[in-house]
């Protein structure tokens, strides 16, 4: 009895912590858009944008980890799995194009990855 209610609570642990990771990488997402508008019209935008990048590859990465522990020790579905490896591959397809200055395919790829994050977390 015991080691059942450990379990339930490992799994309400990690799903918590897979949440708050899907909502911290949909939240910088949303501000890599605001620093993308401001690359328009300030100074400091390409700094902004350029840093937050980091930061939203950082949360991507964190989303996979969190999707592990909720997965591995709770005993939960592994398909969060796949969809935080999935993310992490788009996520280093946007880093890529923006470093090559691509804008046709990173801005839509951007908004692709805004969308599925907020999917993400609505699903959670």
């Amino acid at each position: 009895m015991a080691t059942q209610v450990t379990a339930t609570a490992r799994a309400r642990r990690g799903s918590s912590f897979l949440r708050i990771a899907i909502a911290l990488q949909t939240l910088t997402i949303f501000l890599q858009a605001v620093s993308a508008g401001l690359l328009l019209t300030a100074s400091y935008g390409e700094t902004l944008h350029s840093v937050g990048a980091r930061v939203m590859y950082a949360a991507s990465m964190l989303y996979v980890l969190a999707a592990v522990l909720a997965w591995k020790p709770g005993g939960g579905s592994p398909r969060p799995v796949r969809y935080a490896s999935g993310f992490l591959v788009l996520a280093s397809v946007q880093v890529v194009l923006g470093i090559a200055h691509v804008p046709s395919v990173h801005l839509p790829l951007g908004v692709l990855m805004f969308g599925l994050s907020v999917l993400a977390l609505s699903r959670r």
